[in-house]
């Protein structure tokens, strides 16, 4: 999944204080209780876990997520986030350097198989179980989405009558678009635009993170790739076209793990799942991004208020 946010200050502290009690024994995102009833449990017992993300704030605020809801069932957390694009940090959890990280349905259904025609939520995520190879798997997907987007400035979408993407086709010869560098080789990407909807840019500049709104901003390029949760997005008034054969589908955040860990994981991350919506991460972005707020803080606030 490309994105096109620039990275937080903060997402690399390895040790956060584990998630306060918010509820009874019952709710799979309280604390784990030993035997004796103390919170905590046996960290032995609870096992260890690597927990990675991919080199966007929203990926490593979904790992730090993942990694407290963790540690308040009592597991040891190793914290490996910002990893790179998907094409690396895949080598990571299929290496086992990683053991469970957060993904996107639609975008990793696509990287494994760029045939898939499914859009719909629930068909795409049931198309990505079949899709994943041996020794990945994936646990219960959330509500919360973040899907590619190609957006324009008010005054381009003015100028040039713009609503959808289809109408871009138009001004082809004019048209430059601003994206990470893998959305060149990517079927949600210029492969597709071009499969799709038979556009072929003028120009692509291969841009990383805050470099894509900047670019947009100052004209340097007439259309971004830029993720629908960037906060970017209403914060410059950007205008996201609409997406009518639905090339960039659905993508439900969801935790991608090692098949052998999954049994050990699922309680909790699957809690997580359950109560994450797509206007909280939203919000939490927001807090990380524009806010300047620690992205652990962050989790531990919306944790502790699930």
């Amino acid at each position: 999944m490309t994105r096109t946010r620039f990275l937080a200050a903060g997402l690399l502290l390895a040790a956060v204080v584990p998630l306060a009690a918010c509820g009874g024994s019952s709710d799979p995102l309280a604390p784990a209780t030993s035997a004796a009833g103390a919170t905590g449990g046996s960290t032995a017992a609870a096992g260890s876990v690597t927990v990675g993300s991919a080199d966007f704030p929203e990926a490593a605020l979904l790992g730090e997520i993942y990694a407290q809801a963790l540690e308040a069932k009592g597991m040891t957390v190793k914290r490996q986030f910002n990893i790179g694009s998907r094409e690396t940090y895949l080598k990571a959890i299929t290496g086992g350097e990683v053991d469970v990280l957060p993904e996107y349905t639609g975008s990793l259904l696509n990287y494994f198989d760029k045939n898939a025609k499914v859009t719909a939520p629930d068909e795409v995520f049931a198309a990505l179980q079949k899709a994943l190879p041996q020794g990945l798997s994936v646990l219960d997907k959330s509500a919360a989405e973040d899907k590619n987007s190609l957006v324009v400035t008010k005054d381009t979408a003015g100028q040039w009558s713009l609503k959808a993407i289809p109408d871009l086709a138009a001004h082809q010869a004019e048209l430059s678009i601003g994206a990470p560098p893998e959305f060149k080789t990517r079927q949600q990407g210029l492969v597709g635009l071009k499969s799709v909807y038979n556009i072929v840019p003028n120009e692509f500049r291969p841009l990383q993170s805050q470099a894509t709104v900047e670019a947009l901003k100052n004209g340097q390029v007439k259309a971004a790739n830029i993720f629908s949760t960037d906060p970017s997005i209403a914060a410059n008034g950007f205008v996201v076209l609409e997406d009518p054969k639905s090339l960039f589908g659905s993508d439900n955040v969801v935790p991608l793990v090692r098949t052998e860990k999954a049994d050990s994981l699922k309680a909790a991350l699957n809690a997580v799942s359950a109560k994450l919506d797509t206007p909280a991460l939203a919000d939490m972005v927001k807090q990380v991004v524009v806010d300047k707020k620690d992205a652990a803080e962050v989790a531990k606030t919306w944790l502790a208020s699930s």
